[in-house]
Formats: C-alpha cells, sequence, structure tokens
C-alpha cells in the first residue's frame, strides 16, 4: 500500500482564500490512477483552512463562543475542498471514499489520541481509495483543535506499515534553504537527524502547518513505518505517477531512525 500526502500549496493556492488549483488536482488523481497501487489517500487544506484557523485562533482551542463560528466555517471549507478532491477521483474512475476527521478521530491537547482505523481497512478491503484530510476535530483537553494531515498521515504510517509514504511539496523536496528566496539552495537528496539538526530553525518550503523543522521531524519518526518515505514536487508533471511506481525521481528521501 501506498500512502501519499497532496499538500494544501499543490492543490490550492494559498495566497487567497478558498483558491483551488483544480488544474494540479484533477492531474494528481489521474496520476494516483494511472499508476494503479492501492493508495492511501491525505490532503491539506491550504487556502481552505489556515487562513480562517488563524483568524479565529484556532489551534489555541476553544476560549470564547466567537471560536464557534471560525470552527463551523473551516469544517465547511475543507469539506467543500474534500469534495472537489473526491469529484477529481471520480472523473478518472477511481473509487474513493471520504473520512472527515471531524466524525472519527479526536485530541487530547493537541495530540491524535484517537482515530477510526476499522473505517479504513474496510474501505480497502473492498478496493476503496480511503480519502482524509486536515480539519477542526474535538479535544478533550482544549474543547476542539486542528487535525493536521501530517498527524493524520504519522498515524496511518504505524496502522499501516506502507511501502512508500509519499509527500507532495510545491518545490522539489527539502532545501537546505528556501529555494523561493534564496538561489543557493540546494536540493538535500537524503535527510535523516543529523541533517535536520543542521537546518536553520527558519526554512520555510512546504505547505506549512506549524514549522517545517517539526514537518520533517514527523517524517522522520514515519519513516521507520515504511520502505521508504520521499518529498517530491507535487507540480511537476509525471512526478507523482513515477514515485507511486517505485521509478527513481528528483526528490528527497527520509531516512529515519
Amino acid at each position: 500500500m501506498i500512502l501519499i500526502k497532496l499538500g494544501g500549496s499543490v492543490i490550492t493556492h494559498k495566497e487567497k482564500y478558498r483558491s483551488l488549483n483544480l488544474k494540479a488536482m484533477e492531474r494528481l488523481a489521474s496520476e494516483i490512477a494511472s499508476a494503479g497501487k492501492e493508495v492511501v489517500l491525505v490532503h491539506g487544506a491550504g487556502s481552505f483552512g489556515h487562513m480562517v484557523a488563524h483568524e479565529y485562533q484556532l489551534n489555541q482551542g476553544f476560549k470564547e463562543r466567537r471560536q464557534l463560528e471560525g470552527v463551523a466555517k473551516v469544517q465547511k471549507d475543507v469539506r467543500d475542498l474534500n469534495q472537489m478532491m473526491m469529484r477529481s477521483l471520480e472523473v478518472v474512475d477511481l473509487p474513493a471514499a471520504s473520512i472527515p476527521p471531524s466524525g472519527c478521530a479526536l485530541l487530547e491537547d493537541g495530540e491524535l489520541k484517537q482515530l477510526d482505523m476499522e473505517l479504513f481497512h474496510r474501505y480497502l478491503d473492498l478496493g476503496m481509495v480511503p480519502v482524509t484530510f486536515g480539519d477542526v476535530v474535538l479535544d478533550r483537553i482544549k474543547g476542539f483543535g486542528i487535525c493536521s494531515g501530517d498527524q493524520l498521515i504519522y498515524r496511518l504510517a504505524q496502522e499501516f506499515h506502507p511501502e512508500r509514504i509519499i509527500f507532495c511539496a510545491d518545490v522539489d523536496g527539502i532545501f537546505t534553504s528556501d529555494p523561493n528566496l534564496d538561489d543557493e539552495a540546494e536540493l538535500i537528496e537524503e535527510v535523516d537527524r543529523q541533517v535536520l539538526e543542521g537546518l536553520p530553525r527558519t526554512v520555510r518550503h512546504m505547505d506549512v502547518t506549524g514549522s517545517i523543522y517539526g514537518k520533517i521531524e514527523c517524517m522522520l519518526r514515519m519513516a521507520v513505518c515504511a520502505g521508504s518515505t520521499m518529498v517530491i514536487n507535487g507540480l511537476i508533471e509525471g512526478r507523482l505517477e513515477s514515485a507511486v511506481k517505485g521509478e527513481s525521481v528528483v526528490g528527497s528521501r527520509v531516512i529515519g531512525g
């Protein structure tokens, strides 16, 4: 089984509220279908989630009733994005099942403590692609909180021990510095804990929920659960399909341990 994370920076335009990158989404759906592998798909929220979540400070948990407007709005927006993802999969004749985290996940002080894995197993057994996404969910301590795509994919990796975990970003992989700002930035083809410790804490070159440093830390932990873990550029045509098939592609390989 292949575990895929489509970053919000790939399927949306993150600088503008609810701005969909439909062309990229449809192409990625087609590449997943063409690869012909058993897949579990996780996607980020991008401009359908982060802006409103930041406005209402939803990552802080329940502080005032005004925030409930934000909870409802983000849940609606990310479901709208998810339905567009589902339609893209339907167009390429890939049967998929949406699994909203707000109905099957529970946080505890921001950490993902419960996720109904039976849903994923049963849909896979039917031959369908389970699709889940970053969402606002209940939190035992804080009332509610943000369940990120990275938290979900880490839990799924622990459960399924996939053949490959593929992160689709808006750049070629993990760099020595931000390639959008630094012409001297170099792609790091293999990333381990020593490499992580040497990265500047301000580096930002992928879809962010929190810090990129924290994202790589999460990747290192989940890498021990998979045959291989890599970060590739989801905006480059054909790259995801090749990666799913196990072919050599430009990107960063994450080595856990």
